[in-house]
Parts: structure tokens; C-alpha cells; sequence
């Protein structure tokens, strides 16, 4: 009995230590149960996220580009996706690669966090700052009817399992997701032994990973506040005026007093080494980018000035032989070559360069704001200059290339055409030397002759032939004449077209009368003169003195001046009174053939360079000014009026209009 008393004590203190072993055993079990599970939360929700990314990429963004719809920004949507989906790939391999290591699958996980913290941070803060506009550009395109419509059935097409009514239903997704990354870690560490070897790694990544959060939110508020300001710039004054008030005074004056202080010395400025260099990196890629758009349209603009005066452009009469075949390749040249080398250095070159442009208009706004008032600004800047000041220059090397090589293949392909047109010269496979010696001996020889011509011109221009004015001018001239008197006369020396008020149109040989040597404005290089008629202004330069001389010789009579007082002492004079005394005078100017003219019909003459001729109509039948009516010794025909020369009379013998 003893002994079974003794047994008895025996099986309870064997219970008890069972149930206490149990007690201590099951709770470790749970644990490591629930680490377990918290470790395949982490790994099946990043394969069904990464699989999610992908629909938005793959299937709903490619659905919607293919409708091409003008109106979505599939940009302002979609923001990184393509980057924060590269990243999570390459991190959810990394997660499944862990299972492998049972015993090191949570020191694993702990390293893979801390490896991946700076691309996820650089992605996912991106994406995170552009979420509120993705918002509000989804909120827009549900209250377009249309644009509504496309977007659900792209849905319907693409995701119909989801159930989506919208696109915000995916592009919340990678917001949630780096927020639930701690959380998923915290759980991960709280089923976790602190004596394990792997929690202090589980610990690292729990903070890693908060503060990639923390430094999203960060990023995400100094961007707001870059965005606020540089909104500002381009409000309107009323709005600015709206938007004053005891706060945004305050503030300014705040600021404005630190400025003066500071310019004055009382207040020492704070320097900021890494932000000077930065921003006078940054502005010197603002100075390239300005200089290089100038540049550029400079270049255009001189290269087609440069093409314009060629031999394509003039009526050459040669029909064939070298000059015709450059006047082909000139052609070719500006009306092939030039406009499609002008629509690829838009493409590749201005069109680029004013994107770049554009981008550097918000940093350059953000970089004005004071160092010391605007931190968030400076520490974006900081942050942010580096990368955006070598990807400008990136950019901008691009387009410098893109213009080399531009500029490479316009001269390759002006040579080919060249060499093809030159092939077909006569002098093409002429060696240069005696290229040059046969270039040179043509411009002697065409010099030789052309100062033999002026020569010849010299000898034998002929004695001055008087040509009578017609009756209607005669008529004209004696009017101006008698109203202004003889000293007063001036003849126009080319064609005058009037482009001002009270500015007069006149022929060439035109007699006018000088009323004033200077316009209402002082301006003494346009006068008012008296064209027989009409008063106006005319161009100085374009009028030469036009003096009668006596002559004995019968024409163009004008009776003489007399005074107001010898009129009224003789005017009681008897009709028998002898006439008063008549000046005669001859022309001033000849008209001679520059050229020499063959007659091809009845109604016209042939002319001999040199021969003088009179003029009787300085048109044709029908008005044309192309041809003139002549006599020539006795002969009356139509010769063209460009053959025709006006010279001035050697030995001045009375007036004379020229042709």
C-alpha cells in the first residue's frame, strides 16, 4: 500500500511535468507557425501584386494605347509602372529563392530588403508624388461621358474578374504596397525568438523599410510644395491679389526684411557649397540649351538665305551645256535635298531641344526661391539637381550628335549629286590643274571682250539726233514752265513707285517741277514737286536737274517771262505790237539701240548696236511697253524697248525725254 502511495505521488508529478513541458513546448510551436505563415503572406501577396503590375502594363495601359484616344495621358496615369514592375520582379525571385534556405530564409529576406531599400525608394517615391494627379485625371475622365465608356470597357475586356469599375482600383495598388512592407516585417519579427540569430537582421529591415516610407512622404511633401510654387508663377494678377492675405503679407515681409539684412550685411548669409555648385551646373545647361536653340535657327535661316539666289530662281538663256546642268542640280538641291533636310532637323534636332527647353522651366522657377526660407525647395533641389542636370546633358549631347550627324549626311549627299552631275560635264575627269588654267583663260577672254565692246560702244556712238517732245508733254512742260519757271525743272532718272501718303508714282524721263527741297518732317532727302497736275513726294535721289539752253534751231517754243509790272505797263499795248520773244530748246538725252535687232516681220525693224533712233510710240498697239514704235533713217517699225538706250547729248542743244 506503501508502495502504491508511493507510486501515486509519482504519476502526478509525471503529469504535471508532462503538462508543464506542454505548456512550454506549444507556444514556441505557435510561434514558429505563425512566423511560418507571416513569411508566406509576404511572399504569395508580392507574387499576386507583381501579377496584378503586370495586367496594368501588359493589358489595360497596351488596351488603351491601341485606342490612341487624344484626350488620356497615359503618362500622367501610369506614371513609373514600368520601373516599380522591373524592380519587383527581380525582388519577388529573391523571395522565392529563400525558400530554398530553410534554416537562413528569414536572414535572407532581412539582407534581400536591405539590398532592394534604394531602388524601391527611388521608384516607389516617383510614383507615389504623381498618384494625387493620377487621381485627379481619373476623376476627370469619369466625368467625360466618352472618355468613361473607353476606359470601362477596357476593363471589361482586359480584368472582367476584378470587378473594377475604374482605373484607381490599380494604380492604388504599389501605394499599398511599400506601405505594407513594415507591416509585413513587423509581423515577421514579432513570431520571431529574440534569441534567434536572423531578428537583429528582421529588426534592420523593419527600419530600412520605415524609412524608405518615411523618406517617400518626405519626398512626396517637397513636392507639393515645389508644385505650389511653381503654380504660383503663372497665376494671373487678380489671382494673386485674391489669394493676399494677413498670413501671405506677414510671410513676404518676413522674407523681404531677411533679404535686406542680408545685403547689408547685418545678417551673415548661409552657404551651401554642394547647392551653389549644383545650381551653377544647372545654369550653365540653361545657358547651352538657349544658346544652341539660337544657334540652330540661325543655321537654318542662313542655309536656305544661302540657297535662294541661285541659278534656279533666274531665267537663264542657255538651254543647254554646263550652266543648264548646275541649274538642274541647284534645283534638285533646293527643292529636294534642303526639305527633307529641314524636316529631320526639326525631328531630330529643334524639336528635342524645345523639349528641353520646356523641362528646364520648373527647376529654373524653384531655383529662384531664397536658400534659407524655402529648405523644402533646397533639399528637393539638392536631391534632385544632380540626376536632372545629367540627364539635360545627356540629352543635350544627344542633340548635338543627332546635328553632326545631320549636317554629315547633307554634305555626303550634296557630293553624290554633285559627282553624279559633274560626271556628265565636259570638263568632269579634267585634271584640277588644268581645270583652273581653263577656267582662267575663259575669264580673261570674256574680260578681253567685254572691254572691247565698251570700246567699240565709244567709237561709235553716233552724233546727237533731236527727238521732238510729243505735243501732250510739250504741252505739260510748258505749263510747269510758266509756273515755275525753267530753273525749277527736274527729270526722273528711274521709276518711282509711292508707298506713303501724298508719295507720288512716276515714270522714268518724266518732267516734274521742284515745289520744296523738303517734306513736312524736315527730311530733305524726299521733296514735294509738281508732276503737271498732281502734287507730292518723291525720292531725292531720284531726280536730276533738267536746264534749257537757247538754241536757233526750230522746236519747242515757250514765250518768254515777263514780270508783273512790265504786264501791267504794257497792257494797254496795241494788238500790232510785235511778239514777244521766243526761246527754242532741243533735248538733252538721245536714244541709241544697246543691241542689235533682226526684223522677223513686216511691222518690224532691224536695229545695229549703236544706231540712233527716234521714237514715236514707247508702246505697241495694244499699250504693252515691251515694244516701241521707232524711225530709223526713214524707217518705221517696232523693235523691243529693253534693246533701247537712253544717253545723254554731248553738246547740249535743247530738252528731250527719254525713253
Amino acid at each position: 500500500m506503501a508502495s502504491a502511495r508511493r507510486a501515486e505521488p509519482d504519476a502526478e508529478d509525471a503529469a504535471e511535468t508532462e503538462e508543464a513541458i506542454y505548456e512550454e513546448v506549444m507556444p514556441c510551436d505557435r510561434m514558429e507557425l505563425s512566423q511560418r505563415l507571416a513569411v508566406e503572406e509576404l511572399i504569395t501577396t508580392e507574387a499576386s501584386y507583381v501579377h496584378n503590375i503586370q495586367l496594368c502594363v501588359s493589358d489595360i495601359r497596351a488596351h488603351l494605347q491601341k485606342k490612341q484616344l487624344p484626350d488620356l495621358d497615359l503618362e500622367g496615369l501610369f506614371s513609373n509602372t514600368d520601373d516599380i514592375l522591373r524592380v519587383s520582379r527581380r525582388f519577388l525571385k529573391g523571395l522565392e529563392a529563400t525558400a530554398t534556405q530553410r534554416h537562413e530564409q528569414l536572414l535572407c529576406i532581412s539582407t534581400l530588403f536591405q539590398e532592394f531599400k534604394e531602388e524601391m525608394e527611388t521608384v516607389y517615391k516617383i510614383y507615389c508624388a504623381s498618384y494625387e494627379h493620377a487621381l485627379l485625371l481619373v476623376e476627370s475622365y469619369r466625368k467625360d461621358p466618352r472618355l468613361q465608356e473607353e476606359i470601362l470597357e477596357t476593363l471589361n475586356a482586359t480584368v472582367p474578374h476584378t470587378g473594377a469599375s475604374d482605373l484607381s482600383f490599380f494604380l492604388v495598388i504599389p501605394v499599398q504596397r511599400v506601405t505594407k512592407y513594415p507591416l509585413l516585417l513587423a509581423k515577421i519579427l514579432e513570431n520571431t525568438p529574440t534569441s534567434a540569430s536572423a531578428y537583429p537582421a528582421l529588426q534592420a529591415a523593419v527600419r530600412a523599410m520605415a524609412q524608405v516610407n518615411a523618406n517617400i512622404n518626405e519626398y512626396k511633401r517637397r513636392r507639393e510644395v515645389a508644385t505650389k510654387y511653381n503654380k504660383a508663377e503663372h497665376l494671373t494678377l487678380r489671382d494673386r491679389f485674391a489669394r493676399l492675405n494677413t498670413h501671405s503679407i506677414a510671410k513676404k515681409t518676413t522674407r523681404l526684411s531677411r533679404l535686406f539684412m542680408h545685403e547689408a550685411g547685418i545678417v551673415a548669409k548661409t552657404e551651401d557649397r554642394e547647392y551653389d555648385d549644383l545650381e551653377e551646373k544647372f545654369q550653365c545647361v540653361v545657358s547651352s540649351v538657349a544658346v544652341l536653340k539660337e544657334n540652330v535657327a540661325s543655321y537654318l535661316d542662313h542655309l536656305e538665305a544661302f540657297l535662294v539666289p541661285t541659278p534656279h530662281k533666274h531665267e537663264l538663256q542657255i538651254d543647254e551645256g554646263p550652266a543648264q546642268q548646275y541649274r538642274h542640280f541647284a534645283e534638285y538641291f533646293y527643292r529636294t535635298v534642303f526639305p527633307e533636310f529641314k524636316q529631320r532637323l526639326d525631328r531630330l534636332v529643334c524639336q528635342p531641344l524645345c523639349s528641353l527647353s520646356d523641362m528646364l522651366v520648373g527647376p529654373q522657377q524653384l531655383v529662384k526661391k531664397p536658400m534659407n526660407t524655402y529648405l523644402a525647395i533646397n533639399a528637393l533641389l539638392v536631391a534632385e539637381l544632380p540626376r536632372f542636370n545629367q540627364v539635360a546633358v545627356q540629352l543635350l549631347g544627344q542633340i548635338l550628335c543627332s546635328l553632326s550627324a545631320l549636317q554629315r549626311d547633307l554634305a555626303a549627299q550634296v557630293l553624290h549629286q554633285a559627282e553624279k552631275e559633274l560626271e556628265q560635264m565636259p570638263h568632269g575627269r579634267m585634271p584640277l590643274p588644268s581645270f583652273w588654267k581653263m577656267v582662267e583663260d575663259t575669264l580673261q577672254q570674256s574680260g578681253a571682250q567685254l572691254r572691247t565692246f565698251c570700246q567699240m560702244f565709244q567709237t561709235v556712238t553716233p552724233s546727237p539726233v533731236t527727238q521732238t517732245l510729243n505735243p501732250a508733254e510739250e504741252q505739260k512742260v510748258l505749263s510747269l514752265v510758266s509756273k515755275h519757271g525753267p530753273d525749277k525743272l527736274y527729270q526722273v532718272t528711274s521709276n518711282i513707285s509711292g508707298s506713303k501718303d501724298l508719295d507720288l508714282t512716276l515714270q522714268r524721263g518724266q518732267i516734274v517741277a521742284l515745289l520744296q527741297s523738303v517734306d513736312t518732317k524736315g527730311n530733305t532727302s524726299r521733296w514735294l514737286v509738281d508732276a503737271g497736275g498732281p502734287r507730292g513726294f518723291v525720292p531725292a535721289g531720284k531726280l536730276q536737274p533738267y536746264c534749257p539752253v537757247q538754241s536757233q534751231q526750230p522746236g519747242m517754243q515757250m514765250p518768254a517771262l515777263e514780270s508783273s509790272t512790265e504786264r501791267r505797263r504794257h497792257s494797254y499795248a496795241s494788238p500790232e505790237a510785235p511778239s514777244p520773244q521766243v526761246a527754242t530748246f532741243t533735248p538733252a538725252f538721245q536714244v541709241v539701240a544697246g543691241f542689235s535687232f533682226a526684223a522677223r516681220s513686216p511691222q518690224e525693224v532691224s536695229l545695229q548696236a549703236g544706231q540712233p533712233v527716234v521714237v514715236l510710240e514707247p508702246h505697241d498697239k495694244k499699250g504693252s511697253k515691251e515694244w516701241s514704235l521707232v524711225d530709223v533713217n526713214g524707217q518705221r517699225g517696232y523693235v523691243p524697248s529693253s534693246y533701247l538706250v537712253t544717253v545723254p547729248v554731248q553738246e547740249s542743244m535743247g530738252w528731250s525725254l527719254p525713253v
